[in-house]
């Protein structure tokens, strides 16, 4: 298939030739507007036509705590039957689904097992197989530590609610560890080509948690210096994520909408605050969020929602 943009799907048996195209930078002024979800006139037969689709990835994926919970699926990993990929496959009509989410999981849980002290959760991968023909993934938000990075951030907020104490504590630090992690999620889809050659793969980026600027301490209790800062991390992960995936030829859902994040009402929110006002895990999508990202996610396999 020709392109890499988001409203065309790609096979994954061309990742491998793809990842040796180097990729143009994307504006960073353009934040993560990356026009990842322009939505197709029509639905196309074949767009619609997945035989197998295996949902990949962390509790922005799962979606804890958001009812009803999905029947069967281990309690460790928190999976909603309301959660994006679910509503994706349901509104895909696939004649078989497989998530595999779970909460918690970083990078090496697509790998490994995860949630080990009783019975293991399986690794990730093991869900896909040459049938496979539609993967989504949505990965590394754990591996950059952002809920400690939250919970380091608020602590220093009480001593200082209207300066950086945040970003004068981590400084660069954050944006190295971003970069860092390249290697990681390119290796990502590198192994889901290998595994799943025929399939359309998809990355999607993370809900917007806090505001632009600003935020609103006491009730999310990051300094308003550290708002602004904090913004600019998530959306430096974004921004590699969508590079990465793009890169390898995948097909990238940007999710990123401003106007949703935790200070907003609860009926305007898509992420709940760190005391939930709609059913939903704290600092986690709820289920309004969870139906914007599977709307993206069909626009972005070319689907009208």
């Amino acid at each position: 298939m020709p392109r890499t943009d988001a409203s065309t799907t790609v096979s994954a048996s061309r990742l491998r030739d793809l990842r040796r195209t180097p990729l143009l930078a994307l504006p960073l002024a353009a934040a993560l507007c990356l026009a990842a979800a322009a939505p197709a006139s029509a639905a196309t037969e074949e767009a619609a036509s997945f035989g197998h689709y295996v949902a990949l990835g962390d509790s922005f994926t799962s979606g804890p705590l958001i009812p009803p919970y999905a029947p069967g699926s281990d309690p460790r990993c928190l999976r909603s039957s309301s959660n994006y990929a679910r509503l994706a496959a349901d509104a895909l009509g696939v004649a078989e689904f497989t998530d595999v989410s779970c909460s918690g999981a970083v990078i090496r849980d697509l790998r490994e097992p995860q949630h080990t002290d009783l019975t293991d959760v399986p690794p990730q991968f093991d869900a896909l197989t040459p049938e496979t023909d539609l993967v989504t993934v949505g990965i590394g938000g754990n591996d950059l530590g952002f809920t400690d990075i939250l919970m380091e951030c608020a602590k220093r907020s009480l001593r200082n609610p209207f300066g950086s104490p945040c970003a004068d504590h981590y400084g660069d630090e954050l944006d190295q560890r971003v970069e860092d992690l390249r290697d990681d999620v390119s290796g990502v889809y590198a192994e889901i080509a290998d595994r799943s050659p025929e399939a359309t793969v998809v990355g999607v980026g993370y809900l917007q948690i806090l505001p632009e600027n600003r935020g609103c301490w006491p009730a999310t209790p990051i300094a308003r210096g550290d708002v602004a800062y904090l913004d600019g991390v998530q959306t430096s992960l974004n921004q590699m994520i969508a590079e990465e995936s793009r890169a390898a030829g995948a097909v990238f859902v940007d999710v990123l909408e401003r106007g949703h994040d935790v200070c907003q009402s609860s009926s305007r929110r898509w992420v709940e605050g760190l005391v939930p006002e709609n059913t939903a895990a704290p600092v986690h999508p709820n289920e309004a969020g969870m139906a914007a990202v599977s709307e993206r996610l069909l626009a972005g396999v070319g689907v009208q929602p």
